[in-house]
C-alpha cells in the first residue's frame, strides 16, 4: 500500500482487507506486478461509481443485514419474454411493484450468439448488453429507476467459460499464445483422458465429455458446459484479473446482486473431480472483499446446485465470509418430491438440516426458476423406507409429466439418459399443479383443486426464512408454452416450455374474480404483506418442524420475541387433520378464522398461517 494515492474512504477499506487480500492472492498467483495492477484498477472503479451509488454504499454499509429483512420479495425474468427490451422493463416497472417485488433478477442479457447462447450463459461480451434487449445505456437507466423505487437489480455473471465467440477465444484460435493461455489447450488427448479419469460429465447426452477438438486450431479444449462454452483458466493472474473488473463494471451499472454462476467449476486440477476445490473458496473470499472495498452496497450470490454439505461451505466463515447467499436447491427439488409423493417425511428432514444452520446464512427459496429439476435428493436417507434412487427418479418424472395413474402434472424431461434412465424435469409451477390439464378439459372443480395446490406452495416458500423468489409468470398461474418446438434453436432443449413469452393477456385477468389469475395473484399478494409486517417470519426468528401425524401434512413453528405461528400445508389429495397439540387460540393470519391449536382439519391442497392470540 505504499505511495498508494487514495482516498480517505477507500483507504479505509483497503486497510482493513489488504493483508488478507494480498495474501491469498499471492497464494493462487505469487505474482506482486499482477497484485499491484489489481489494487489500482480496484481504486479506478470505485472513482468511477457514480454519487448514487456511492450513496447507496454507505448506506448498505451501515446496515449491512439490509437483504435479510423479511419484506424482500425477488422475481426473476427474462427480459424479452417479459416486455422484449429494457426499456420495456421499465414501462412495466408499475407491475412489477404491484406484485411487491423489491429484488428484481434479470436472466442473462450480455451479448451471445444466438444459436449457440446456452440462454444467455455463453457470453461474447461481458461489457455489451444483447442488441435486441438494448444497450448498457439501458441497463444503467433502469437500475437507477429501480433504486428509486427501492428495488435492487441482481444479474448473472458467468465466471467459468466464455462463449467461442468471446474476443479472448477468437484470438486464441488465430494462435495468439497470450490468449491461448487465458484456456486450457491441449495439442493430444494425453492429459485430457486424464482429466476425464476423474472429473463427472455435466450433460453425458447433450455435451458428452468435457473436451472439444478444433480440427482448424488441432488442438483440445476444456468444454465443461457444452463445446462453444470454453472453460476458463484462472490459474493465468490475467484471467482473473479481467473477470473482477467485468464483475466491477456490472456493479458500476448499478447492480446490487452479482450471482455468480457455476461458482463450483471455476478452478481445475488434473486428479480431482475439478469441483469445490479451495481455490475456488479462496477466489469467491477475494471476490467478496473486493466487492467490500469498491462497491459494499454489491452482495454475491453464489449458484451452487449441490447438496447441503457441498453448498454450506460458499457461505464461508464469520470472520471470512465468502458469498451472502446461496440457493436453497435442495429444498427446492424435495418439495416437488413431495408433490408427487404427497409424503412430507423427506422435506421435514430437509428443513430441520436447513433450519439447524446459523442464521446469518441467506437462501434463496423457489418453486421454479429458468432451469430443469434436478433430483438431487438424501437417496441414502430414503434408503429406510425402500425407496431406490433410479426408479425413484422414474417414478418422479413419469408422476409429474403425467404418465401416472391419477397425476395431474404437465411437465417435460430434460436431458434424458436412456443408459442411466435419469432424467430432469421442466415445466411452470402451475402446469406441474394440474391446472394445465383442468383448463384444457374445462374441469372447475379441477382447476379449483390446482388454484389451492399452487396457492399452498407459495405458501409454503413464504414459510421458510431466506428471501422467497418467485419466476416470472407463476404470480398468474401461467402455464406451460409449447412454442419452442417450432423454434430450431430452441426445439431440442425442453427448457423452454416454462422460459415462454409472459402472458399479458393473463395478468389483466388478475382483476377479473373467480378467474385463476386472480386468485393466484392476490393470494400471493397477501401473503407477500402478512410476511413483510409480521415479525414472526424474520430472518431471526425459531424456525423447527412439529409433527402432524399424518404424512400428507406438513408442520412448521415459527417463533420470535413472544410471538408464535403454526403453519401447516396439506400436501395430499384429500382433506386431512394436523393432529397437532399446541396450547392456545390462533388466528389464521389469510382467513381471520379462529381454531385451537389441536387436531386442526385442513383440506386437500389447503394451508393455514395460524398466529398465536395472546
Amino acid at each position: 500500500m505504499k505511495n498508494k494515492v487514495w482516498n480517505q474512504e477507500f483507504s479505509e477499506r483497503m486497510t482493513k482487507h489488504y493483508g488478507e487480500l494480498k495474501w491469498l492472492y499471492m497464494e493462487l498467483y505469487n505474482s506482486e506486478q499482477y497484485f499491484d495492477s489489481l489494487c489500482d484498477q480496484m481504486y479506478e472503479w470505485y472513482v468511477n461509481r457514480t454519487e448514487a451509488l456511492k450513496k447507496l454504499d454507505r448506506e448498505r454499509e451501515a446496515n449491512p443485514d439490509w437483504y435479510k429483512k423479511n419484506d424482500l420479495v425477488g422475481m426473476m425474468m427474462y427480459t424479452d419474454a417479459f416486455a422484449g427490451t429494457l426499456n420495456g422493463i421499465r414501462e412495466r416497472i408499475d407491475y412489477i411493484q404491484e406484485c411487491h417485488v423489491n429484488y428484481l433478477h434479470l436472466m442473462p442479457l450480455l451479448a451471445s450468439p444466438p444459436d449457440r447462447s446456452d440462454g444467455g450463459y455463453a457470453v461474447a461480451d461481458f461489457r455489451t448488453v444483447q442488441s435486441t434487449l438494448g444497450t448498457m445505456e439501458d441497463l444503467e437507466q433502469l437500475a437507477q429507476e429501480c433504486h428509486e423505487r427501492g428495488i435492487s437489480i441482481c444479474l448473472d455473471f458467468v465466471m467459468n467459460h466464455t462463449s467461442e465467440d468471446h474476443e479472448w477465444a477468437i484470438r486464441a484460435k488465430n494462435g495468439e499464445q497470450e490468449y491461448m493461455d487465458r484456456y486450457f489447450f491441449f495439442d493430444t488427448f494425453d492429459i485430457p483422458a486424464q482429466y476425464e479419469a476423474t472429473v463427472p460429465q455435466v450433460f453425458p447426452t447433450t455435451a458428452p465429455g468435457n473436451f472439444t477438438w478444433l480440427p482448424e486450431q488441432h488442438k483440445f479444449v476444456m468444454t465443461t458446459f457444452y463445446p462453444y462454452q470454453w472453460d476458463l483458466n484462472y490459474r493465468n493472474p490475467v484471467v482473473m484479473n479481467e473477470m473482477i473488473y467485468n464483475m466491477l463494471n456490472l456493479a458500476n451499472k448499478g447492480i446490487d446482486i452479482i450471482r455468480i454462476d457455476a461458482v463450483p467449476y471455476i478452478w481445475k486440477e488434473l486428479g480431482t473431480n475439478c469441483r469445490n476445490l479451495p481455490q475456488v473458496h479462496s477466489i469467491v473470499r477475494i471476490m467478496r472483499m473486493i466487492g467490500e472495498i469498491v462497491c459494499p452496497s454489491v452482495i454475491l450470490l453464489g449458484e451452487v446446485v449441490m447438496e447441503p454439505a457441498k453448498v454450506v461451505p460458499y457461505f464461508g466463515t464469520t470472520e471470512k465470509p465468502e458469498c451472502h447467499m446461496l440457493y436453497n436447491v435442495t429444498t427446492m427439488a424435495t418439495t416437488w418430491h413431495t408433490v408427487a409423493t404427497k409424503n412430507v417425511a423427506l422435506l421435514k428432514h430437509q428443513m430441520d438440516i436447513v433450519n439447524s444452520l446459523p442464521k446469518q446464512y441467506v437462501f434463496l427459496n423457489y418453486l421454479r426458476c429458468h432451469d430443469d429439476i434436478g433430483w438431487g435428493l438424501d437417496y441414502q436417507w430414503l434408503t429406510q423406507f425402500g425407496i431406490q434412487e433410479v426408479p425413484h427418479k422414474a417414478f418422479l418424472n413419469n408422476y409429474l409429466t403425467g404418465h401416472y395413474p391419477g397425476a395431474v402434472g404437465r411437465g417435460e424431461l430434460y436431458n434424458s439418459d436412456p443408459t442411466s434412465g435419469d432424467a430432469r424435469l421442466c415445466g411452470t409451477t402451475a402446469s406441474l399443479c394440474g391446472l394445465e390439464k383442468a383448463v384444457y378439459e374445462w374441469d372447475k372443480e379441477a382447476t379449483e383443486q390446482a388454484v389451492n395446490y399452487d396457492i399452498m406452495l407459495h405458501g409454503y416458500m413464504f414459510t421458510q426464512s431466506g428471501i422467497p423468489v418467485i419466476y416470472s409468470g407463476d404470480e398468474i398461474g401461467q402455464c406451460n408454452d409449447y412454442s419452442y418446438k417450432a423454434n430450431p434453436h430452441k426445439a431440442a432443449d425442453s427448457r423452454y416450455v416454462h422460459r415462454g413469452a409472459f402472458r399479458w393477456d393473463l395478468a389483466e385477468k388478475r382483476y377479473e374474480e373467480d378467474t385463476p389469475q386472480y386468485r393466484i395473484f392476490h393470494s400471493i399478494q397477501k401473503m407477500e404483506e402478512i410476511r413483510a409486517r409480521e415479525a414472526v417470519f424474520s430472518t431471526n426468528a425459531a424456525v423447527w418442524t412439529v409433527d402432524t401425524w399424518d404424512a400428507s401434512v406438513l408442520g412448521i413453528i415459527r417463533a420470535y420475541e413472544g410471538e408464535k405461528l403454526i403453519a401447516l400445508f396439506n400436501f395430499g389429495d384429500q382433506d386431512k387433520t394436523a393432529w397437532i397439540n399446541e396450547e392456545g387460540m390462533y388466528e389464521d393470519l389469510i382467513t381471520g378464522q379462529q381454531m385451537e391449536g389441536k387436531a386442526v382439519s385442513i383440506p386437500r391442497g389447503g394451508m393455514y398461517w395460524l398466529k398465536q392470540i395472546k
